[in-house]
């Protein structure tokens, strides 16, 4: 089994995702472009961070229409795991996988920096690696990564113990601090930091790693 990483027009951390699951940790890792449709064979999906079809409407909002993504929403109702980070957080809210929206910063200005964080839950195994309350340091670098929700749906995000990282120091405005979510079935993982920029001792810290290992755990 291998780990299938989509690529639209416009994405920019691909190959950092190939690396880090493939050079970093010996993950088997294809790369699809956008207009396939063939998963098979594939235990995980990625969608990576970037700016997908240029972000000439809403963060993900093109990309939502590409034929891999109606591929993957039926790949992931039959319990294959999903991680889109940054871009591909965007883009799984615009598909309805996960719910909320990822909207400008609270400042209107690009965040570039590493982020403290937290685990807010280990209730699914993206995260069980870690433990609840965990430490750790992530790479931001977004200018629309404001998490935001219902009422309604923030109370069913924490009912479900559906929130998978809090920033310790929000740098956007998310509402509850909120940096990653799952949905509750907990196959399917959102998050705005960088985990794959976190797994080469060579760019500093290893953070990252235990969220790429549970793609195929």
């Amino acid at each position: 089994m291998s780990i299938g990483v989509i690529v639209f027009p416009g994405s920019n951390c691909d190959r950092d995702v190939q690396w880090a699951a493939a050079g970093c940790l010996g993950m088997p890792t294809r790369r699809i472009w956008h207009e396939e449709t063939d998963l098979n064979g594939l235990e995980a999906v990625v969608l990576p961070g970037g700016f997908s079809y240029g972000d000439y409407l809403r963060c993900g909002a093109i990309a939502r229409f590409a034929p891999a993504l109606q591929a993957l929403v039926e790949f992931a109702a039959k319990g294959g795991r999903v991680l889109g980070i940054c871009n591909g957080f965007q883009v799984l809210t615009e598909l309805g996988l996960l719910p909320g929206a990822l909207t400008r910063n609270c400042d209107l200005h690009f965040i570039c920096e590493n982020a403290p964080l937290q685990v807010a839950s280990a209730r699914t195994p993206w995260m069980e690696a870690y433990g609840k309350g965990h430490p750790l340091s992530l790479p931001i670098a977004h200018g629309e990564g404001r998490y935001q929700c219902s009422a309604d749906t923030l109370k069913q995000l924490q009912d479900d113990d559906a929130i998978a990282l809090r920033y310790s120091r929000n740098p956007n405005g998310s509402v509850d601090d909120i940096a990653g979510i799952t949905n509750c079935s907990g196959n399917i993982l959102g998050l705005m930091p960088h985990p794959e920029r976190a797994c080469d001792p060579l760019t500093g810290g290893l953070d990252g790693q235990a969220v790429m290992k549970a793609l195929l755990c």
